[in-house]
């Protein structure tokens, strides 16, 4: 029972979504044209059921190349329309379109100089009059059995409001490396924004050595640093050579006193270098298809050893 009646709730919100998809006008087009030609915020504004709608269209707008902020229709009256300036778009929200808070705003948009646009389920109500543009969102009735709770109106608000937002994002030429600027802790912002020089271990955090350090010097310095290598550098800090704890454990095993041994004995004198410049997620590409399992990579700048590139710090950096 309780599946059926899910699904026919499902069925008239989607079925109210294709009909305003069906319906829509040149009045979109002109909305879309207003927030690409924006040059202060584009303010939502809400109270209710549709303020929650408001204000996830700003978090959305924001986040997709359109600076948005949230005005909670309430507290406008009571001095937050200070925040609305000349060259702002304001859009509103409005199911009937008699909401007082909302209807008592539009003069002072106006006076501010800045535009209006209602998102409202009736063109014709007090608030359509007073909008400087409508968006239809018209829906036969609510999903709800008594007609009564907010559920397809809402729904279509939502979707109009997700419409118009990335519809002025593909008119912008709003990409993937935006996108990843503005989430820049995401999954999809650290695999286009994240580098090499973000996730190694700088130099000064390392084990490094010099030709002419024994072997138990470097066992001691590999150990301080906490790391599964050292770095065997000159003077001036060019990469002479690695030493990974592959390579340690083969010489403890074939010299017969390892320990004393002079480093120069136990390094590999040609290592692969990454640089700090190269993305992150590229940096594990070169990983993955390295021709042997290891787990670290000098990272080398311009001839001067900059770090240390960990196999288990790239993936922990959040990249995947």
């Amino acid at each position: 029972m309780s599946l059926e009646f899910a699904r026919t709730v499902l069925k008239r919100e989607a079925d109210a979504i294709g009909r305003l998809a069906d319906n829509l006008d040149e009045s979109f087009e002109t909305a879309v044209k207003w927030l690409l030609d924006c040059q202060g915020r584009v303010i939502t504004c809400g109270v209710g059921k549709s303020g929650h709608i408001a204000r996830k269209t700003a978090g959305t707008l924001s986040s997709t190349g359109t600076p948005s902020l949230f005005l909670h229709a309430s507290e406008a009256v009571h001095g937050d329309l200070g925040m609305v300036t000349a060259g702002d778009v304001v859009i509103l929200y409005s199911h009937s379109g008699e909401t007082d808070e909302l209807v008592r705003l539009f003069p002072s948009i106006r006076a501010q100089g800045a535009r209006s646009i209602l998102i409202t389920g009736r063109p014709t109500s007090s608030a359509g009059r007073l909008a400087d543009l409508c968006l239809n969102t018209h829906v036969d009735e609510e999903a709800c059995p008594n007609n009564l709770a907010p559920t397809t109106s809402t729904t279509a608000m939502l979707a109009l409001s997700d419409a118009l937002a990335l519809a002025a994002m593909d008119r912008r030429g709003f990409g993937r490396e935006d996108f990843a600027r503005f989430h820049p802790s995401g999954a999809l912002g650290k695999r286009l924004l994240l580098t090499v020089s973000d996730v190694m271990r700088p130099s000064a955090d390392v084990a490094l050595v010099q030709v002419g350090d024994l072997t138990r010097d470097v066992i001691r310095s590999m150990t301080l640093s906490a790391v599964g290598a050292a770095l065997v550098v000159s003077n001036d800090h060019s990469l002479l050579g690695l030493v990974s704890e592959s390579d340690l454990r083969k010489h403890l095993l074939n010299h017969s006193d390892p320990l004393n041994a002079p480093v120069e004995d136990v390094m590999n004198s040609q290592p692969s270098t990454i640089s700090p410049d190269l993305l992150a997620v590229e940096a594990l590409e070169v990983f993955q298809n390295f021709p042997v399992k290891i787990g670290e990579l000098p990272v080398v700048d311009d001839g001067k050893v900059a770090g240390l590139l960990v196999l288990k710090d790239l993936l922990r950096s959040g990249i995947l």
